[in-house]
């Protein structure tokens, strides 16, 4: 077998299966080993009867006392049936399972796992999962993993299928003996294979520990030549500042902040000194990024030059170039600009591509269809991308080659504490945008327990009755079994439906939908079609709609605080006040003191030093960033201290060995190959 092989090379997955398995982003071995467990099942041994209400999830050893009884009640259909140990009895329920009646009979005896309550003083277990002595005994020799599923796909059928790729790849190990002795790592096979079946809690650390050290092992050889790439250089082009720039800054209706002046100086500075930039501009949500790199393109524009702004998504992409052709209007500035994203016509889009060849547009604005070859600049002296953390390094690279040695701005609103932006971005300085336009008002926060949830939609309907829009933001797409408690959109907007006035308008947006779709979605809450926007964390990076002032966030306690806040950064763009309601679904008494932190605060860059503090070993993968720097195991703040010593070490090999042609790093050298292409040079990657 092959890491590029599909997964219909496995046995048992025909189309129909593998058609579930793509919705997961599966599509070959490879990636369908590297689609980690969220969470894991430790099976116990059992306890009686009597011990085990309040108990979840327990383990029982259960003789079935009595018949099974099914019942239809309106659309919901409930089966129960008595069971017993030697401490005492309970009553076992399932929910629309009539065909259970030819299955569980009285006599029989099984291992019962679920969850325990006890009810008019009666002890009852829901849905429990059943086995035999011997199924259960093979369970119990492992840590059982769970998956983020998709209907009509199982943790069984992910389990078998990853478990038969594991047995027919072959893993060659890349890392001499000497850096894994040194560092205590696993051998590769072995940690992909305890990462999905650990024997124990220990072998499990072990493993996660091996696979963050090669994300960011490689990420770290990947910096070192963007650094190789981007070190100062000489720029081939000329520009100086003119009056376009202070005009238009004394013509807006609002005052630049200290920091935003601060960081424009910093900027102009580079424009014009003759050395190529390479600047990241990291600042909150809500801080002003967006005028600094207006101010930029028009310094560009107003010199002759081109100017090019590439957008995470297309609806944010179509909002820049609306705002700059308004701005553009209303100041009379020297900037032509133009819109390119995928949605444009063929035609229209080689008519506006003759247009940027022949310097008919100095100002390009768009998405990923900015580096497509057929686009040709006449002078591309600037490009801006926003949000580094969603392109690949590759995307950014097919960017810079449209322009010879043209500088680099990067915006990113990602809260990255200083210290660990310092080693991300080792390959570019650094401007801080540290405060917030006066006057905007800051966002309320709350954070409740289920129990104040009817409070909470109360208030929800309150604000849009009001003419305002709200955001619900659900960790999940569908329903998944074996997240009992999990909100997920798709349910979660039918259950809302109900609960809201008739003349509320409810949709749901996720990141399964096609790009056409989720574009009809937005533009349709832009424009106030929408009331209720039910999403996942796509809205994360997506769109500025000033009339949404509430946003309440179910099972706050499954993200990572540096996510939370970007997601509170969606709303608070307007003149009104708004609310972030952080919902704690984790079932306990009182909300929870991490999430007390954005509670307390709105500022990212607190929050980002509060979560490094807060962080620990023990989180495994419970509670994930944001996909900073698109990692799958590492975590810029759990594994800062890993992070250090990866930088260091690859610092160490490339002094002594630059282009790893010693014997003992021709594995590293392969390795690299393999993962980012045949090269002559693994800088070349």
């Amino acid at each position: 077998m092959q890491y590029t092989d599909n997964i219909t090379s496995l046995k048992g997955i025909g189309e129909k299966t593998a058609g579930l398995f793509h919705k997961l982003n599966i599509t070959t071995l490879y990636d369908l080993i590297t689609f980690f467990p969220r969470d894991y099942e430790q099976f116990g041994e059992r306890i009686p009867v009597s011990q085990a209400a309040g108990q979840e999830p327990v383990t029982l050893k259960l003789t079935l006392t009595g018949d099974y009884k099914y019942r239809k009640f309106a659309s919901l259909g409930v089966g129960t049936i008595t069971a017993a140990d030697e401490s005492g009895q309970l009553v076992i329920t399932y929910y629309n399972a009539p065909y259970l009646k030819n299955t569980l009979k009285r006599g029989m005896s099984y291992y019962a796992h679920g969850k325990v309550r006890t009810e008019k003083n009666r002890i009852q277990m829901d849905q429990p999962k059943l086995y035999t002595e011997e199924q259960y005994q093979t369970l119990m020799r492992f840590m059982q993993p769970k998956y983020a599923l998709t209907k009509g796909l199982s943790a069984h059928m992910v389990s078998k299928a990853v478990s038969m790729a594991l047995a027919g790849l072959s893993f060659a190990e890349y890392l001499p003996e000497d850096i894994r002795m040194e560092y205590q790592l696993s051998d590769i096979g072995k940690a992909y294979r305890q990462i999905h079946f650990p024997e124990d809690y220990e072998s499990l650390i072990l493993a996660r520990k091996r696979l963050a050290f090669d994300e960011l092992f490689s990420f770290f050889m990947q910096l070192h030549r963007q650094k190789e790439i981007t070190k100062e250089t000489p720029s081939a082009f000329s520009l100086l500042e003119t009056a376009d720039t202070g005009r238009l800054l004394e013509a807006l209706p609002y005052k630049l902040t200290k920091a935003q002046m601060r960081t424009w100086q910093e900027i102009k500075d580079d424009l014009t000194g003759g050395i190529v930039m390479n600047r990241l501009v990291q600042g909150d949500v809500g801080s002003g990024k967006t005028i600094l790199a207006f101010l930029s393109l028009l310094l560009v524009a107003a010199n002759g030059c081109q100017g090019a702004m590439m957008a995470p998504t297309e609806i944010l992409a179509r909002q820049h170039y609306e705002e700059l052709c308004h701005m553009t209007e209303a100041y009379h500035l020297p900037v032509k600009p133009v819109l390119l994203t995928g949605s444009v016509s063929a035609a229209e889009k080689k008519k506006r591509c003759a247009g940027i060849e022949k310097g008919d547009y100095n100002v390009v604005i768009g998405t990923s269809a900015l580096i497509q070859e057929k686009v040709v600049y006449q002078k591309l002296v600037l490009v801006i991308t926003d949000e580094q953390h969603r392109f690949g390094v590759r995307q950014r690279e097919a960017f810079l080659g449209k322009g010879e040695q043209a500088h680099v701005l990067v915006m990113s609103a990602t809260p990255i504490p200083r210290t660990l932006a310092i080693i991300l971005y080792g390959d570019m300085h650094l401007s801080l945008v540290d405060e917030k336009p006066a006057d905007r008002l800051p966002v309320k926060n709350c954070v409740i327990t289920r129990s104040d949830h009817k409070k909470a939609v109360s208030f929800l309907i309150k604000e849009t009755q009001a003419g305002h829009q709200a955001y619900v933001i659900c960790p999940m797409v569908e329903e998944n079994e074996d997240m009992e408690g999990v909100a997920d959109v798709i349910s979660y907007t039918a259950a809302l439906k109900k609960e809201l006035p008739e003349q509320i308008r409810v949709t749901y947006l996720h990141g399964r939908m096609r790009p056409s779709e989720k574009d009809r979605i937005m533009e349709a809450y832009l424009n106030r079609n929408i009331d209720v926007l039910v999403s996942t964390t796509v809205i994360e990076v997506g769109i500025n709609v000033p009339n949404a002032t509430v946003m309440m966030i179910e099972n706050a306690e499954r993200f990572g605080l540096a996510q939370l806040h970007q997601l509170r950064g969606r709303i608070g763009r307007g003149a009104a006040q708004s609310y972030c309601i952080f919902v704690d679904g984790s079932g306990k008494d009182s909300p929870s003191e991490r999430l007390q932190v954005l509670n307390k605060s709105n500022d990212g860059f607190y929050i980002a030093e509060e979560d490094l503090k807060m962080r620990g070993p023990g989180d495994l993968f419970g509670i994930r960033q944001s996909g900073i720097m698109n990692f799958k195991v590492a975590d810029i703040y759990q594994d800062s201290s890993l992070l250090m010593q990866v930088r260091k070490l690859v610092e160490d090999l490339l002094m002594d060995d630059p282009d790893l042609t010693a014997k003992e790093h021709e594995s590293i050298r392969g390795w690299l190959s393999l993962n980012f292409g045949n090269l002559v040079d693994f800088r070349s990657i």
